[in-house]
């Protein structure tokens, strides 16, 4: 039986188990992250929280609808052992009827054919060998960027949260994110879970490149790069991405690019051996 059950009514002892013992874990789902990023969330729960789907939400005129928070790529369902179709179609089914827009971006472990679906790209490389042989699998354009960074940077492997806010808030004009957006990435670098790092790239005393970045038991998660020209020019994405590859080497995470469907962007992230995983943006109107 699939239960809907509101944030305060959940165990989240099991329900965060549940997420981390999951075969398709994903850090966005735990309820740490969820409590930065969504105004509120709920869950449904089958069994002893075998398997769980939290359900952001929000009230807008009168209408109660799940949405797709910021920072979050994709959700869904997540169970301790295989998925099938029908159960994923199963916990959409079991989406209370009050919520009359229902809006999620599903993992991809959430394989559903639908017209409310639309297929999305994301591109992950696996940590499962060394630093050298994972650099082999690179194309021969970034190979040759990563020999020729300059050697007069160096990374900073705890940056202070509010300098990395006050350089993303610098650098972010090409971004075009929601004011809510903001907020809730201040809470997440504020509220600096074990698993949020952010690392930076200075030359002298000069800032060039910040990371924001994610770990779980399965997953480095490519959060949020952000680069000022000059950092763009010394190629130090590239940088900051060889020194996470080489501290995860052979330990079998994900190196989770988190996207992209721009051309450009799926390229960079290609550029780096990363193979293509598909997930699933669902959308359904209820009125």
């Amino acid at each position: 039986m699939i239960e809907y059950l509101t944030r305060n009514k959940l165990d989240i002892i099991k329900y965060d188990q549940c997420i981390a013992r999951a075969v398709n874990s994903h850090v966005y789902a735990y309820s740490w992250y969820l409590d930065s990023v969504c105004d509120d969330w709920d869950a449904l729960v089958a069994g002893d929280y075998n398997m769980v789907m939290p359900l952001p939400k929000r009230r807008k005129f009168g209408i109660n609808y799940v949405y797709v928070p910021p920072w979050t790529q994709q959700l869904g369902v997540f169970s301790k052992e295989e998925l099938n179709e029908s159960t994923v179609v199963a916990f959409l089914k079991a989406i209370p009827r009050k919520f009359k827009f229902v809006e999620l971006k599903l993992n991809s472990a959430n394989a559903i054919f639908s017209k409310k679906i639309s297929q999305k790209d994301n591109y992950i490389l696996s940590l499962d060998a060394d630093f050298q042989t994972i650099v082999k699998n690179y194309n021969h354009n970034r190979r040759r960027i990563s020999g020729t960074i300059p050697e007069n940077i160096f990374l900073e492997r705890n940056l202070d949260s509010g300098e990395f806010l006050t350089f993303y808030k610098r650098e972010r004009p090409q971004f075009t994110i929601p004011q809510d957006a903001d907020e809730k990435l201040e809470q997440l670098v504020k509220h600096r879970k074990s698993g949020v790092n952010i690392w930076a790239v200075y030359r002298g005393g000069e800032l060039l490149s910040t990371l924001l970045w994610l770990k779980d038991r399965q997953r480095i998660t490519y959060l949020l790069p952000v680069n000022s020209a000059a950092g763009k020019k010394a190629n130090t994405a590239t940088y900051i991405i060889n020194h996470l590859v080489e501290e995860y080497e052979n330990t079998g995470l994900i190196f989770d690019f988190e996207g992209s469907m721009l051309t450009g962007v799926a390229g960079f992230y290609k550029s780096f051996g990363a193979r293509k995983e598909t997930y699933y943006h669902f959308r359904s109107y209820r009125l």
